[in-house]
């Protein structure tokens, strides 16, 4: 190889790498002091709340039975650690939901399931604090859930942008399961094609819990644990009227909210938004280590941080087994605070915690280590 051609190359690989500094930078130290950005609070944060059904939780009937004559592997040992400390969680969460006032020893069925009041409520009994997930509603309410339907959560397959509120309030989450489960049961009707579920014209008889309005869950947490707010969308490269309006909707709440919150998303547009309209809020770009084949150039690009020059973040909220990735190691290098999710047992807390200084937790109790 000629010298013009290493000269070349070398000059390449530099403006590559110049290039990656730039895309992957957080805010300025300065733009942080100008703006009296607070940092994240050092606590645990709770997964959608302390919860006792819903995501990430352990059903030991779906796990291999490791039990028999050959000596358990690592792996095998760790899954059944990881099932006997799913159970500690869940008992933690029930008893912390029954001390805040919600459901009784005698509710078969879950007392606190995920994003719901009682699972706020219990993460700050525990002394959590909590991260959670908005969308609206078709009535344009700012709500606290997950996913873009009902079906895992409640057995409803229907959009959430396509109820009210006020249909939310009759829908139970986690009808007839039992405490632990990780998904409800699909309604009658609920795999017909089109769906035959219907709102019930009036609620359930009994003790349940239904997604709720994010004002109520500011309410109820009432400054008692820090919160990490997620704007949820479906599409992630998208803008319009109804993204505007919950990122509107949403820091309309927390301004009058008395109480210490970042927020974060996985569109680095509602990043973004924030560091034109209100930049004295710490904020956080979730991502996670994305495949090219599987994922396309889009995801992969945004696993690798290249559209954190949008956002130009405090925090980057990675999954857990990407921590040791260059992109997550860099961005903390140049002042990114990096925050896991989600660590559901002390044995992956063990894989992730030197490379994270905040955890998003579920499904183990991680101060009881």
């Amino acid at each position: 190889m000629s010298s013009k051609l290493l000269r070349n190359a070398a000059l390449a690989g530099v403006a590559a790498a110049g290039a990656a500094v730039w895309a992957i930078a957080p805010r300025t130290f300065n733009d942080k002091r100008r703006n009296f950005v607070p940092s994240i609070p050092e606590v645990w944060y709770a997964h959608r709340g302390l919860h006792d059904a819903g995501s990430g939780l352990v059903n030991p009937s779906e796990v291999e039975d490791y039990s028999g004559d050959n000596p358990i592997s690592a792996k095998e040992d760790a899954a059944n650690a990881s099932i006997a400390e799913n159970a500690q969680y869940v008992a933690l969460a029930r008893r912390m939901a029954m001390k805040a006032g919600y459901g009784s020893p005698d509710v078969a069925g879950p007392i606190a399931p995920e994003n719901s009041l009682a699972a706020f409520a219990a993460a700050c009994e525990a002394g959590y604090g909590i991260e959670l997930d908005l969308q609206l509603t078709l009535d344009g309410q700012v709500v606290v859930v997950h996913d873009a339907d009902l079906k895992r959560v409640a057995g409803d397959p229907r959009r959430i942008e396509d109820l009210t509120y006020d249909e939310l309030t009759r829908i139970p989450l986690f009808p007839g399961s039992k405490p632990g489960d990780l998904k409800a049961k699909p309604l009658p009707g609920a795999d017909a094609n089109p769906p035959l579920v219907v709102t019930p014209s009036t609620a359930p008889d009994g003790y349940y819990q239904h997604v709720p309005l994010f004002s109520d869950v500011l309410k109820v947490v009432a400054g008692r644990a820090p919160l990490i707010v997620e704007y949820k969308f479906s599409d992630n490269s998208a803008w319009d009227a109804r993204t505007e309006e919950l990122m509107e909707k949403g820091h309309a709440l927390l301004e009058s909210y008395n109480g210490p919150y970042v927020i974060e998303s996985f569109h680095p547009g509602a990043v973004n938004w924030y560091r034109e309209h209100h930049p004295e809020v710490c904020r956080g770009q979730l991502s996670w280590p994305a495949k090219l084949a599987a994922d396309g150039p889009v995801e992969w690009a945004a696993g690798l941080l290249a559209f954190d020059w949008m956002s130009r973040p405090d925090f980057v909220a990675y999954d857990w087994t990407g921590g040791a990735s260059p992109q997550v190691r860099l961005a903390r290098a140049m002042g990114a605070m990096p925050v896991s999710w989600t660590v559901r047992s002390s044995d992956e807390l063990a894989q992730c915690d030197q490379y994270f200084d905040r955890h998003i937790f579920e499904a183990f109790v991680p101060d009881a280590q």
